[in-house]
């Protein structure tokens, strides 16, 4: 691979940003199913519909001459009430890390998560970046400033 690009993501890497979360919930130990999964379909929908809110959501990704997109990070930006540690009304989320097997410990994800932060801190207002790591990603995003909330991550699937 010829030195890497990073570039904000635009309606032709759609395609690829499904692919890319795919792997990802692939390497998080779930069957993301074949290529007519539906969720593959509604995501190629919404992913369409995010990149025409660049004040709100931006993608990042790597692109390779021969291969095409094989990294990209995502992030959101999303209201939140101000606190005494965080007095922004903006909270940045930064999901959807993900790189082709192939690769993989280039520092690809690096570039695109670096590049998401710079969109967070210099075209948004966001005052936090949350995330959920991998045990994969921890080390990146501990590299990168990112500490261990006091709270963990809960879900309820409704």
């Amino acid at each position: 691979m010829t030195a890497p690009h990073v570039r904000r993501a635009t309606q032709n890497d759609v395609e690829a940003l499904v692919h890319l979360r795919g792997l990802m919930i692939e390497a998080m130990g779930t069957d993301p199913g074949g290529p007519d999964a539906q969720w593959r379909k509604n995501a190629r929908g919404w992913y369409a519909e995010q990149l025409e809110q660049p004040g709100s959501f931006a993608a990042y990704v790597v692109d390779d001459p021969t291969a095409g997109v094989v990294a990209n990070a995502v992030g959101h930006v999303n209201q939140h009430p101000p606190g005494p540690k965080d007095p922004t009304t903006l909270r940045g989320h930064l999901y959807n890390v993900s790189t082709e097997p192939a690769f993989r410990r280039r520092g690809l994800a690096r570039l695109c998560v670096v590049a998401l932060v710079d969109w967070f801190r210099d075209e948004t207002a966001v005052g936090v970046v949350e995330l959920n790591a991998s045990p994969d990603g921890l080390a990146l995003y501990e590299q990168l400033g990112f500490v261990t909330s006091r709270y963990p991550a809960l879900r309820l699937y409704l």
